[in-house]
């Protein structure tokens, strides 16, 4: 039998540029302890522990969770590409839910080296060999450039020819991205852009501009998750609850349909919300708020109609309505999304969890979104991982 799961605290350290930021266990060490703050436990109190990141050698979960004690409890190390954060705290849940334990811990952490990311093995086979050998078959792979923007570059232009848009729908994510990070101390990129200045920075690959990118970015973020028993022992009132979850990867079609917008795990997408909403009996217009996997200015237009926020092909009607921000229907990415806020890869699904949950307590200030109550959370990696995972207000 299925028991509820409650998100006792969350936590998380400012994400920073690569050359300014700190060493991962330094910034792990930060994002538990903001956790256990919020939570108004000690770290005696962790039962397991899971720890997500991508750059780094194996173990280092433990040299995180050693700052706080060895306390002999399991510490389980997650790679999940862009998706380990979340696949932390999936595994987790499964922990606190099944009964196995009473209260765990998920943390994600990255020490990110600066520039496009990179292949570090060349001695073995790559995990995306058939992604890229089926993007080859739609796109004409510049081998000069970096490979992750060319598959999202490739999506959008299916994209664009499929519904009639152009590159200015794209574009008008990075402008709202920033208008929602002024408000965010946690956001690198701060500052407001304009419509022009998107599409007029530097090409990376057509029609993603500069500015439509992610940065490079090191950051750590935490959640510390408990069942409602452990809170009644523990004299802790959790506000926020994770309603359902669910970790999907691709199914066997995947490369039969020779489509760039599948390569990028819109159908993973698609699949996982609709089994979070049956779970939860949950209408997605029901949803208040919504941290969704803004890596490129692209994924967040394919994740609004994969996600049912609205109907296929609706996208461009959906923003250029305002719909997508503060005084529309859903406010998407309230944080500044991975655009703006950063992506340090292991952290950003744990951090997409602490802005939700601060967001149901009514506790995120300026960014505050009025009267949430649902937020969903949702965080892809290619290869691939789909974590969406809905929370809700605990009255």
């Amino acid at each position: 039998m299925r028991r509820r799961v409650l998100v006792a605290g969350v936590g998380m350290v400012p994400f920073t540029k690569p050359s300014e930021g700190k060493k991962y266990d330094e910034m792990g060490t930060g994002a538990v302890s903001a956790a256990l703050r919020d939570s108004g436990l000690t770290y005696a109190g962790i039962q397991q522990v899971y720890a997500g990141y991508v750059y780094g050698d194996s173990t280092c979960g433990q040299r995180v969770a050693y700052g706080f004690g060895k306390t002999r409890v399991p510490v389980l190390n997650v790679n999940n590409n862009c998706a380990s954060g979340s696949s932390a705290l999936w595994l987790a849940r499964q922990a606190v839910e099944s009964g196995a334990v009473e209260c765990a811990l998920a943390v994600g952490f990255e020490q990110m080296p600066p520039g496009a990311l990179t292949a570090k093995w060349q001695d073995r086979p790559h995990p995306l060999t058939d992604f890229a050998a089926t993007l080859g078959d739609v796109y004409d792979i510049n081998p000069e450039l970096p490979g992750t923007p060319q598959y999202f570059a490739a999506a959008g232009i299916e994209y664009m020819e499929k519904y009639g848009t152009t590159p200015d729908l794209f574009a008008r994510i990075s402008v709202k991205s920033r208008t929602h990070a002024a408000n965010n101390p946690y956001a690198v990129f701060r500052d407001a852009v304009t419509l022009d200045e998107v599409l007029g920075s530097p090409a990376v690959a057509a029609p993603l501009t500069r500015l439509q990118c992610c940065p490079p970015t090191s950051g750590a973020a935490a959640a510390i998750v408990c069942s409602a028993d452990f809170a009644r022992a523990h004299s802790l009132t959790p506000k926020v609850a994770i309603a359902a979850q669910t970790l999907q990867s691709d199914a066997e079609d995947l490369f039969d349909k020779k489509s760039a917008i599948s390569l990028v795990g819109s159908d993973v997408t698609r699949a996982a919300a609709a089994e979070v909403y049956e779970r939860a009996g949950v209408d997605p217009r029901d949803i208040n708020v919504v941290e969704l996997h803004d890596c490129f200015t692209v994924n967040e237009i394919l994740t609004y109609e994969g996600l049912g926020l609205c109907g296929e092909g609706e996208a461009e009607k959906f923003v250029l309505d305002g719909d997508n921000t503060y005084g529309g229907r859903v406010v998407t990415n309230p944080s500044g999304g991975l655009l703006s806020k950063g992506h340090p890869l292991g952290a950003t699904g744990l951090a997409q969890t602490a802005e939700i949950t601060w967001q149901l307590r009514g506790e995120a200030g300026p960014r505050q979104v009025e009267g949430a109550t649902l937020g969903l959370q949702h965080n892809l990696g290619l290869g691939t991982a789909g974590v969406v995972t809905l929370f809700e207000k605990v009255s």
